[in-house]
């Protein structure tokens, strides 16, 4: 008996058509799958947009005005003072900005609980307060220390009208500093060598890993020296002939709230509902301080992540008040 070579495959192979189906039905599935993940994908994508909209809104409309009924505005330093930081120039001056652009604002605190931090910021921030204060004289503006007003945070006070403390308060700290730390005598222990290139013979200045160049610590100490020498004439410009000067005033020393006031470095003791109350006379405070949304801080950490991917986290903090 011969074989027909024009029968169908499915009469040779009873497994074909089971096998084909199978192999349908797995690319269907396959399809399926596929098609519903980019389903999630999209999904998911239009969730986290609408997500990220509706905190802009939210912000949006955190962002209105205090009520215009008269009140005392308030407005927190609290923490380091550094660009980006818990306290910077460009928050600061938008608070300070709102309380004298609301019509009920008879009078301003600045709550002050800083250890201090960079200058520059410190500066601005002080210069912005006496221009406000010459554009809106009849509005007062002081400052009220809590646990700590040192350095950076004390050339921020002596802006204001008047500096109110609690007697444990600590104070001053009228100095300049810049730190770091040099590895060269573990360097000679390890056995490690250092190999550094530069262009500019002065660009690896105060390099922690290199020996200590005389004409370099020379020229960081004038520097230094600058910065104080700003420094106390903001203070002497800002407490006049209130301030008892000494040798020791702007030596870096800090003391109590209650020996300040004796040091003319403050006025009086007081807290903030003090001053709202009796010295403003509008108890009701309304504060004005700058606060972070949600999608700020979502920035702010993706631009550290994406300055930590580049190295430029490595970098030093340089000149502080502190």
């Amino acid at each position: 008996m011969t074989t027909d070579s024009n029968q169908p495959q499915a009469n040779q192979d009873p497994q074909w058509a089971q096998t084909t189906l199978e192999k349908v039905a797995l690319a269907g599935l396959a399809e399926q799958k596929t098609a519903r993940r980019w389903s999630i994908f999209f999904k998911l994508l239009t969730f986290i947009y609408l997500f990220f909209l509706l905190l802009m809104i939210i912000g949006w409309l955190g962002d209105g005005k205090a009520p215009s009924s008269a009140h005392t505005a308030l407005i927190e330093i609290s923490g380091v003072i550094e660009p980006g930081g818990e306290v910077n120039a460009d928050a600061v001056m938008g608070s300070l900005n709102d309380a004298y652009e609301n019509k009920g604002t008879k009078g301003i605190i600045l709550r002050i609980n800083s250890p201090g931090g960079s200058p520059v910021q410190a500066g601005i921030i002080n210069e912005e307060i006496k221009r406000q204060k010459a554009l809106h004289p009849a509005i007062p503006v002081y400052a009220v220390v809590e646990d700590i007003c040192a350095s950076g945070g004390y050339y921020i006070a002596v802006a204001t009208d008047k500096i109110y403390v609690d007697k444990a308060s600590i104070v001053g700290s009228i100095g300049v500093l810049m730190d770091g730390y040099g590895f060269t005598e573990i360097m000679k222990k390890v056995g490690v060598e250092r190999r550094l290139l530069t262009a500019g013979e002065n660009k690896a200045m105060l390099d922690p890993f290199s020996p200590v160049n005389p004409k370099h610590q020379a020229f960081a100490q004038a520097m230094l020296n600058e910065i104080h020498e700003q420094f106390k004439t903001v203070v002497r410009e800002g407490r006049g002939n209130r301030l008892k000067e000494s040798p020791e005033t702007f030596s870096g020393l800090f003391w109590s709230g209650e020996q300040s006031i004796k040091m003319g470095l403050a006025d009086a003791l007081g807290s903030a509902d003090y001053v709202a109350r009796e010295v403003i006379k509008q108890e009701e405070i309304v504060d004005f301080t700058y606060q972070e949304t949600v999608v700020d801080r979502f920035a702010k950490r993706l631009g550290a992540s994406m300055a930590q991917s580049l190295g430029l986290n490595a970098l030093q903090k340089g000149v502080q008040l502190r």
